[in-house]
């Protein structure tokens, strides 16, 4: 019998007990409101949630200047920009809570790395002391607000194909395999703040992790952590944050820093 990945979800990842972050707690030495951020175990890298481009560009018209130009036209549907539809940028892809976020763009949109826009911007990927998130590239803040071309990162939560991703890498670096057995945790600051003294926590394999995606209870969020019931890895995705922490054994860190979709890289200060 088929089940839609939200009953797959439901039926493969139940509630656990809340105590299961009692050693997150110690690990992070943090009440994990935003997510329980580990040390190295014994290496680390962070995994840069995806930006994608438009194939028009534009780099020289911020979102805020194409609303402004939207709203101002006599025209419905006038195109500001020749090709560019303006349902496809009026609600602000670098919003980081737009409901569209998480998801490829469409098919206009081309996978940009952050390393090619660093290059192209001159800023670092991750300033010396500073972690990816909203803060990242000012320089094109400076130039009148985040362009209309670049969406910016999901912010809390990865993207779809990244997630998957992810969940492939760990499955071959973890003994088990895809019967590893896994504990997820919610912050409950994307439950609407409701819940700060019963934390969020579902139990499950490995090989089912790629359904949390769906799950009808947690919305679009990807777990805040994720880890191995051995605690051999963890990973976290800081509620603030436009990257996804990664600690575990030397080999699945270098196998996330080699991989050809993934885009991962060290931050020593943040190790």
């Amino acid at each position: 019998m088929f089940e839609t990945p939200a009953a797959l979800a439901t039926a493969r990842w139940p509630l656990a007990a809340s105590g299961e972050t009692d050693w997150l707690r110690e690990l992070a030495d943090d009440d994990g409101l935003t997510g329980f951020m580990p040390p190295a175990m014994p290496d680390a890298a962070w995994v840069l949630h995806s930006l994608y481009e438009h194939e028009l560009g534009p780099f020289d018209v911020s979102y805020a200047e194409y609303r402004r130009a939207l709203l101002n036209s006599k025209s419905d549907g006038l195109e500001i920009i020749p090709g560019l539809d303006p349902a496809e940028v009026f609600e602000d892809p670098s919003d980081t809570f737009a409901p569209s976020r998480g998801e490829h763009p469409g098919p206009r949109w081309r996978r940009l790395r952050w390393a090619e826009l660093a290059r192209r911007t001159g800023d670092p990927v991750a300033a010396e002391g500073c972690l990816p998130c909203h803060t990242s590239f000012p320089s094109l803040r400076d130039q009148g607000g985040w362009p209309v071309g670049i969406t910016g990162a999901s912010e809390g939560s990865m993207d779809r194909p990244d997630w998957d991703r992810l969940v492939e890498i760990l499955t071959e670096h973890s003994p088990q395999g895809p019967d590893t057995r896994c504990l997820a945790y919610y912050t409950p600051l994307g439950q609407g703040a409701e819940a700060f003294d019963t934390l969020h926590v579902r139990a499950g394999r490995l090989g089912d992790a790629k359904a949390l995606y769906d799950h009808p209870d947690e919305g679009w969020w990807t777990p805040s952590n994720l880890w191995a019931h051995d605690r051999s890895w963890v990973l976290c995705t800081d509620y603030d944050l436009w990257a996804t922490k990664v600690a575990g054994p030397a080999p699945l860190v270098e196998a996330l820093l080699g991989d050809p979709q993934i885009e991962a890289v060290r931050l020593p200060w943040a190790h």
